[in-house]
């Protein structure tokens, strides 16, 4: 059991110093939506110690909280983490603290699995620094709205924006501003701010952290963002892809790994490219169970709208050196910084399945010592990719394989991969029923 004195004692001390009276408790489930009560403090501590009974319906309803599958929907033991409270951002004297559940249900949880990924890498003597970046569409919208709307011709916030908009930002400024005093608040840095392509649309890449913290401060970012942006009468849309006629959100993933001592493991330059023999095995893993591994960090529907041609998106896995069109780019300014960018999770992604993804793939070719093939600094996208390497073309595609994967359940265990198939498969059937408008327009008149 997690829960325990000790953890419960950390935990009070925390809340006291940061004056707060109640605590904004949540689990994250496998969309990565944080679900939350508001207790307070004294309850919260009392819970550290003796256990946090939460309903397992999270591992049991889809995005929709529609339930699939057969359940009781019982309460099951969870533990609140004393490292990640944080200061909540919307009213004094209260904080935010992550749970999640025990063992043996807490293995359903992805959260948990990056945990026992983080865990395995420490065994190696490495330590995880990561950080996400997303891109964002904002929308002069509010749920009242846009329901009234159907969803449908919904108005962008800034529709005159255009890449690297300096007038978008002189204009809303006092927006972005705000935005990033909220995520300080809660000890979540930005590295960056600016404009996208396309009406309303933003990215912000978080500064690196190491461990759990970058996926946490990534998963904290998208939901208090959203809230952020509800408090101005905004709707921020993190989906993979809302137009047609516009590139997708992306929700690329940095990773690089140090040593003991703190030196970084990419790096070496006595050899080509600067790259450590440890990082071309980490490549070697990433790019030969990315596409049986996809629909841990590609798990929407949407999200395989993007991964086509022309979207700045990858569509098979491949690698190259400071190469945009690949799917894991290397970035290699600075020895120090030397990294890879993992380009194909969309801004839906979930930051814990992503992370567990990347860095399991990875380890796994560390310790198989798996090299790549070939990487390029060519156009990726004019080539014709091998059979192997094409990523799956929808979301019960990417399911499946997953499902058939021997190395996804020696590396998440049976019981993760079951569940989280059932869970995708239950998604694309889901969509698999609907008709959409676009059919209508195309064929009521002519078929």
């Amino acid at each position: 059991m997690r829960a325990n004195a000790s953890s419960a004692k950390i935990l009070g001390q925390k809340l006291a110093d940061l004056n707060a009276g109640h605590v904004h408790l949540g689990l994250f489930d496998v969309e990565g939506v944080f679900r939350h009560k508001l207790v307070d403090a004294d309850k919260a501590v009392k819970l550290a110690a003796e256990g946090y009974p939460f309903c397992e319906v999270l591992y049991k309803w889809d995005i929709a909280e529609a339930t699939y599958g057969s359940a009781a929907y019982i309460d099951r033991p969870a533990f609140l983490d004393e490292g990640s409270v944080r200061t909540y951002p919307f009213a004094p004297g209260q904080a935010v603290v992550i749970a999640d559940f025990e063992e043996p249900f807490g293995v359903l949880s992805p959260r948990n699995q990056l945990l026992r990924q983080l865990d395995l890498a420490a065994g190696m003597g490495f330590s995880v620094f990561s950080a996400l970046e997303f891109e964002f569409v904002l929308l002069d919208e509010t749920p009242v709205s846009a329901r009234d709307k159907r969803f449908d011709q919904l108005t962008p916030f800034a529709p005159a924006n255009r890449t690297y908009s300096l007038s978008t930002a002189a204009l809303y400024g006092d927006l972005l501003a705000g935005l990033r005093e909220t995520m300080a608040t809660m000890n979540i840095a930005i590295d960056a701010i600016h404009t996208e392509l396309g009406p309303g649309c933003f990215e912000a890449p978080l500064t690196y952290a190491e461990g759990i913290k970058a996926a946490d401060d990534a998963a904290l970012f998208k939901n208090f963002a959203k809230a952020y942006f509800l408090r101005q009468d905004l709707m921020a849309g993190f989906m993979s892809k809302m137009s047609p006629d516009l590139p997708g959100q992306s929700g690329h993933l940095h990773l690089s790994l140090r040593d003991r001592a703190g030196a970084p493991i990419f790096s070496d330059p006595a050899r080509p490219d600067g790259l450590s023999e440890t990082a071309l095995h980490f490549i070697g893993g990433l790019t030969r169970l990315m596409p049986e591994l996809l629909a841990m960090c590609s798990h929407t529907v949407n999200a395989y709208k993007r991964i086509v041609p022309g979207s700045w998106a990858p569509t098979a896995s491949n690698w190259g050196v400071q190469n945009r069109t690949a799917a894991v780019r290397i970035i290699n300014d600075q020895p120090a910084a030397t990294r890879i960018e993992f380009r194909v999770p969309s801004a839906d992604t979930n930051p814990y399945l992503a992370l567990s993804l990347c860095l399991a793939a990875g380890l796994w070719g560390i310790r198989n010592k798996v090299l790549p093939g070939e990487g390029s600094s060519g156009d990726f996208y004019a080539d014709e990719p091998a059979p192997e390497s094409r990523l799956p073309r929808d979301l019960r595609e990417a399911a499946d394989r997953f499902d058939a994967s021997l190395v996804a359940r020696e590396l998440f265990g049976d019981a993760f991969v079951d569940s989280f198939v059932e869970s995708r498969r239950y998604e694309a059937a889901a969509y698999a029923r609907q008709i959409s408008s676009w059919e209508i327009r195309r064929y009521l008149e002519v078929v």
